[in-house]
């Protein structure tokens, strides 16, 4: 062995002796820094005719451990995901307030049947009038404030979506950027492990918006691919987009670097956006849906109450609610019995109008009045009350006027066969007594059967939005109504078609009360949403949607569209607390002053068992208002609840991945000062053999 190749020898080892130095002073530095994966230097011997001729530095390599990195991107992605579902669930769940206070929303229910109760001794009593009014005021001004509540959530939540997926774009493209600077150094032999842990930093943040692959490129540098393997970053980066149109379900979108610009649907399993989507889709809609139908029945049997009674003295002017519907549609359908009284200041019968629906027949004061059909129902009735009231109807609301302004109508049905549509009497059906109003159409169960004209012009159009059990678009339909004979079997049929429908995920139909519904056909469940609707039964009349609750956007607000009727509200003494009695002699008082029959009706209404519809992810039933007050209340708590241990369970399982991730990454200092002394001695070892090729190259230059 010649003198120069000792000396190469004896070079090589210092100079890599050197490098180690450099990677253990690099890794003690740098023992706190967050994210910070220590340095390893890999080796080989040079060899050169079967000889070592001295050693090679082959690279400088992050000690990383793919496997515990992908389970530690898994955990932040899960973690990301429950802690945005856990904390709009608790912010939700003390809208309600605590369900074990004497406080919380559900028993401001209560305090309202309470207040009915203690008016039934005393109905004549100013004050327990107005405490009752307060009380119902009360109850209905929460249910607005929590309705709102929610839909702001439902906003912020929107904006959270739009500003975490401007955030990801961001990541995306500085991922791939240094995928150039990680390859410059790899094939320039240089230590490109800073850049590294800078990416991997960047990745670690991109996996608590979502999950993602990720895999080694051959070059250096990563290739970042979303759960369906769509390339996000490595060949360019991608863009994602949020779209939100309107009310309908908001859903991901993703522009890849090498598509030409063409638009895909962006699926995502786990993280904080997929935990933002459920949110903005399904969970806080859902609350919403399910506050509107408890609402919507607590009022529904408070105002069976109310139609089923009157006030002493009657009122003069009964108007009732828009029921969306044109008069021969709205007349059609009724079966049973109900009468119409025309009363005086006390209480005394002055004209009394028979209907019985089934008959298609009115008797007056006893004797054979008209018969009528639905569509000249309001005329033969005036004809019947022989100008000592007038009803009308226009705009889908019928009304009583009284001829005196000292006369007054009460209504009541027959106790044998009662008039009923829809499930409510003729008085409810059109809200003309209503204690609770609303500016809406809930519960949406219009009456109308298959044969009914649905009033809606041809060429309307509706466009849902049909979504997975994800959440994720599966695809847009724009229903057109049809032309022909205009009945709702013709719409029910557009609506179903498999080529404009949404036939090949679902069907539309028609409920014994004239509820619209959609049922899903797929193994996997589907839901849908309104993205447009232009169509209007009649001139100024609802949309499809409006009318038939179609969509959860229509459907969740529901709950603060109900208010006290003005009339009694300001006059209290307008509170329907007693009943008409219609055995009582002539020319005696049909209404008492101290009849409280009325208020106890009111008060028992929470007891009496209606039927509620699906709502949210709880199906239909048929409870009391209050047992489903309380179920409801036990279901906000237990989803709080539940949300907060998957997210307990998630950020633990993370916080010792991330450990075990750490104990394989991390800098160990015990590890570093052995290197340290290994390479301090390799290094003294290095130049003793460089000394003594030096001593070696001395004796033999003497010796020449």
């Amino acid at each position: 062995m010649s003198l120069n190749t000792i000396l190469n020898i004896a070079t090589s080892g210092m100079m890599a002796s050197q490098t180690g130095l450099r990677v253990v002073s690099d890794n003690i530095a740098n023992i706190n820094t967050p994210g910070y994966v220590r340095k390893t230097m890999a080796q080989s011997n040079l060899v050169s005719n079967g000889m070592g001729v001295g050693v090679n530095i082959d690279a400088i390599k992050r000690a990383t451990d793919k496997f515990m990195a992908a389970a530690s991107l898994n955990g932040a992605s899960s973690a990301g995901k429950a802690n945005a579902v856990a904390t709009a669930m608790d912010n939700a769940q003390k809208l309600f307030g605590d369900p074990s206070a004497k406080t919380n929303y559900f028993s401001t229910l209560n305090d309202v049947y309470a207040a009915f109760s203690m008016a039934v001794d005393d109905p004549s009593s100013t004050l327990l009038r107005s405490s009752a009014t307060t009380k119902l005021q009360d109850f209905l001004s929460e249910s607005k404030r929590i309705t709102s509540s929610l839909s702001g959530q439902i906003k912020d939540t929107d904006n959270r979506l739009g500003a975490d997926v401007d955030r990801v774009n961001v990541l995306l493209k500085q991922i791939d950027d240094l995928n150039v600077d990680i390859t410059r150094a790899k094939m320039a032999g240089a230590d490109g492990t800073g850049s590294e842990n800078i990416q991997s930093g960047l990745i670690d943040e991109l996996s608590t918006y979502m999950n993602v692959q990720i895999s080694d490129r051959a070059n250096g540098g990563v290739t970042v691919r979303s759960a369906e393997g769509v390339s996000l970053a490595g060949s360019g980066a991608a863009t994602l987009t949020y779209v939100q149109s309107g009310p309908a379900n908001g859903y991901l979108t993703v522009t890849t670097a090498n598509s030409g610009g063409e638009v895909m649907p962006l699926y995502v399993a786990n993280g904080e956006l997929q935990g933002l989507l459920e949110l903005r889709n399904k969970e806080l809609p859902y609350l919403s849906d399910q506050l509107g139908e408890f609402v919507t029945r607590a009022a529904e049997e408070l105002n069976r109450a109310s139609n089923a009674s009157s006030s002493v003295p009657a009122p003069a002017v009964m108007n009732g609610k828009d029921t969306g519907l044109d008069a021969t549609t709205a007349f059609s359908n009724f079966t049973g019995k109900t009468t119409i009284a025309i009363t005086n200041a006390a209480g005394v019968i002055q004209k009394r109008v028979d209907i019985d629906f089934t008959a298609g027949t009115m008797t007056v004061d006893g004797l054979p009045g008209p018969a009528f059909t639905n569509a000249n129902f309001t005329a033969q009735l005036n004809t019947a009350l022989g100008g000592t009231a007038t009803a009308n109807f226009a705009n889908g609301a019928l009304s009583l006027n009284t001829a005196a302004p000292t006369n007054g109508v009460a209504i009541v049905d027959d106790a044998t066969t009662p008039s009923t549509k829809a499930g409510k009497g003729f008085s409810q059906f059109f809200g003309l007594n209503d204690v609770i109003r609303s500016d809406g159409y809930s519960p949406y169960e219009t009456g109308m059967t298959a044969a009914d004209p649905s009033g809606f012009t041809p060429g309307q159009t509706l466009t849902l939005r049909l979504t997975d059990a994800d959440g994720s678009r599966i695809r847009d339909v724009q229903v057109t109504i049809p032309a022909g004979t205009g009945t709702m079997q013709e719409t029910i049929d557009a609506l179903n078609s498999r080529n404009n429908g949404v036939g090949l995920f679902g069907s539309f139909a028609l409920g014994p009360k004239g509820e619209l519904s959609f049922t899903s056909n797929t193994a996997s469940p589907v839901s849908l949403s309104v993205v447009a609707d232009t169509t209007q039964r009649g001139v100024g009349g609802p949309s499809l949607s409006q009318l038939f609750g179609v969509g959860l956007s229509e459907r969740s607000t529901r709950a603060g569209l109900f208010k006290v009727d003005p009339a009694m509200a300001a006059d209290p003494s307008k509170l329907p607390f007693a009943k008409l009695n219609l055995a009582a002699a002539a020319g005696t008082p049909a209404l008492a002053v101290g009849d409280g029959r009325g208020a106890l009706a009111l008060a028992k209404a929470g007891d009496v068992t209606t039927s509620f519809s699906a709502a949210g992810d709880i199906a239909g039933a048929s409870k009391s208002v209050l047992n489903y007050g309380a179920d409801f209340s036990g279901s906000i708590a237990r989803k709080a609840a539940a949300a907060t241990s998957r997210k307990e369970a998630a950020e633990s399982v993370q916080t010792e991945v991330n450990a075990q991730r750490q104990s394989q990454e991390g800098v160990n200092l015990d590890e570093e000062l052995v290197n340290l002394t290994t390479f301090q001695q390799a290094f003294n070892a290095s130049a003793r053999l460089i000394q003594a090729t030096k001593d070696m190259f001395d004796v033999l230059t003497n010796i020449v």
